[in-house]
């Protein structure tokens, strides 16, 4: 098994849905103990913000013409193949004003490419990949499953990444951060759970 873990916390170890993730990949390994584990640290690592030297390197009729914009092609190509060599996605993520952090958006724009990623045709647009397991790990302050309107962060997340062919989406909910550091671990507690309990079942339906 292959995993791409992608997280995008600046908070470090102290990041509530950093110590989930890390939870889940060893729950992964446990059951794959030959996993091998790519890590894409947004935080630490942030990628630029596409602009008109992206545009034109990867959606140009030229293609890349300029030393800056074969430089970004051949970033953006990197994720991409990342992406693409992955068995299993795991994405950790915090809600930062209702929505995703902007290192975790400049990433889903690097790898949102057509022709690459997603293509369209008169059927309209097609996601190309496919065959993904993703995990995503979605953190907030607060508690939002009765109040889905303000939530901007899983539905988009789980739109985007839909629409480039990854519609097999085991969400981990980690909410209600802010409310202290005990329902902070409860909530932690109980998505390591959730995603136990259902690599459990997918191991029984394997054997059946």
């Amino acid at each position: 098994m292959n995993i791409l873990y992608v997280t995008s916390s600046p908070r470090g170890g102290a990041s509530y849905s950093g110590q989930t993730g890390e939870r889940v990949l060893a729950e992964l390994r446990d059951g794959n103990p030959g996993a091998q584990v790519v890590v894409r640290d947004l935080a630490r690592n942030p990628l630029p913000h596409i602009d008109g030297d992206f545009i034109a390197a990867t959606r140009g009729p030229d293609g890349a013409t300029t030393e800056q914009q074969r430089q970004l092609l051949a970033q953006s190509d990197a994720l991409v193949d990342e992406l693409f060599a992955a068995d299993v996605i795991v994405i950790a993520t915090g809600m930062v004003n209702f929505s995703i952090p902007s290192t975790l958006k400049s990433w889903l724009d690097n790898i949102a490419r057509p022709g690459r990623t997603f293509s369209y045709s008169e059927a309209g647009p097609k996601g190309l990949v496919t065959g993904k397991q993703v995990v995503l790990i979605a953190a907030s302050g607060g508690v939002y499953a009765d109040k889905r309107p303000l939530d901007f962060q899983v539905p988009y997340l789980k739109h985007v990444l839909a629409f480039l062919g990854m519609t097999e989406v085991e969400v981990l909910d980690v909410g209600g951060t802010a409310f202290g550091a005990d329902i902070a671990a409860k909530a932690v507690e109980a998505a390591t759970e959730q995603l136990h309990a259902r690599c459990t079942e997918v191991k029984a339906q394997s054997a059946a």
